[in-house]
């Protein structure tokens, strides 16, 4: 399991988000995954989920942040 942030996130993400995401710049890759990091804390709806399955929040988590809060 990957310790570092920016890995975690990345692991988490699906193949396209991934890829898009390794194509930006180290430090916008840092600022996503800092981001997903307080999806992840903060957002209520993903406690339950989080609960069932933490890899389904932790995805659902990077998916909001690559795609914007309001995807």
């Amino acid at each position: 399991m990957p310790t570092d942030d920016v890995a975690r996130f990345l692991e988490a993400l699906s193949p396209a988000h991934r890829e898009e995401v390794r194509r930006q710049p180290r430090q916008q890759q840092e600022k996503l995954a800092a981001a997903w990091e307080t999806e992840l804390r903060e957002d209520t709806d993903l406690d339950t989920l989080s609960e069932l399955s933490p890899a389904a929040a932790e995805s659902e988590a990077a998916r909001r942040v690559v795609e914007g809060k309001d995807s």
